[in-house]
């Protein structure tokens, strides 16, 4: 039973200190772009170890183990690499000042889904895909 306290007791402090790191890091770094790392990398793991770490309490003092903060856990996992992304696609196409500002590629087509593609491009995509 100590064991299973000190490994409980491991993971709250982990998460406290990643959602202490998380919460300054979305509080003082200057700029959207650079502020997404916050939320989005640290403050996700330190809620993931604070649901594990509250799983395995329940599960040591009931008997029973909870799925609900797995499953929490698992979600928050899954969706906050996708809002990140969002967020970023979506501050980047809001000015066009900042799209300009980007470095060259050296191709054609921009950056990802920013710019289409030529249709010279695109055709040769076709036909590279439809060729068997």
């Amino acid at each position: 039973m100590v064991i299973v306290e000190v490994v409980i007791s491991l993971l709250v402090l982990v998460g406290s200190f990643f959602l202490f790191v998380g919460s300054l890091g979305l509080a003082k770094l200057p700029d959207l772009m650079r502020r997404l790392h916050g939320p989005t990398k640290a403050t996700t793991l330190g809620i993931g170890s604070m649901l594990i770490a509250s799983m395995l309490y329940f599960w040591a003092v009931e008997g029973n183990p909870s799925i609900h903060e797995l499953l929490i856990t698992l979600f928050l996992f899954l969706t906050a690499p996708v809002t990140a992304q969002m967020i970023a696609k979506a501050h980047i196409l809001r000015e066009t000042r900042e799209r300009k500002a980007l470095p060259d590629t050296g191709r054609s087509v921009g950056w990802a889904t920013l710019d289409p593609a030529e249709a010279d491009e695109r055709s040769e995509v076709t036909r590279t895909i439809s060729t068997p």
